[in-house]
């Protein structure tokens, strides 16, 4: 699979299959993040693995009303950073940025091995913060629920969620956010 194949099946479904996890598959994750650029190479970029079964039964705590169907994950990824561990130059801030890039390239390399991520924004900071013994100097960025390819659609998804695991949603056409020399505000 090449890169753009893994860009154009990567799909954040809500109906995810049982994986195996194993020491090869968080490494082999693990080391495509590694190799993201980063300003100055500073790499501040840090990500929790959790899947054993009764640490993946207390993260359940920690997701929002509605994120059910990640209860089924085999594994999730918490994504940390700290903003002095990487560029701040005058009012530019580089950390979400240079761990997006990680973040994605990991993302990218589920896909290519038949894994589905979903990046969720509904869970508890604190709840996980606790579960995981996450200092207070790190930001919880984002967590990672990771599956198999599912086989099917899941039964106890919602019916919106249900209709959105059928079609790639609609993506905005480039004419919206790309701009040629100069930006245009767009009504």
């Amino acid at each position: 699979m090449t890169v753009k194949e893994a860009i154009g099946k990567r799909r954040s479904l809500r109906s995810i299959g049982k994986i195996e996890v194993t020491e090869e598959l968080i490494h082999d994750l693990a080391e495509s993040a590694q190799l993201a650029a980063s300003c100055y190479n500073n790499q501040p970029w840090q990500y929790v693995f959790v899947y054993e079964a009764g640490k993946l039964k207390e993260m359940q705590g920690a997701l929002s009303k509605g994120n059910d169907w990640a209860n089924k994950a085999g594994l999730i990824i918490a994504v940390l950073g700290k903003k002095d561990d990487d560029c701040v130059i005058h009012d530019r801030v580089y950390y979400h940025f240079d761990i997006g890039m990680a973040t994605a390239q990991m993302i990218l390399r589920a896909t290519e091995m038949g894994l589905m991520v979903h990046p969720i924004a509904g869970y508890s900071p604190s709840k996980t913060r606790e579960i995981l013994q996450i200092p207070e100097d790190r930001e919880v960025i984002a967590l990672l629920i990771v599956g198999g390819e599912p086989e099917g659609i899941d039964e106890d998804l919602s019916e919106q969620q249900k209709a959105g695991e059928l079609e790639r949603p609609v993506r905005k056409e480039l004419d919206e956010f790309i701009f040629h020399n100069q930006y245009l505000v767009i009504d």
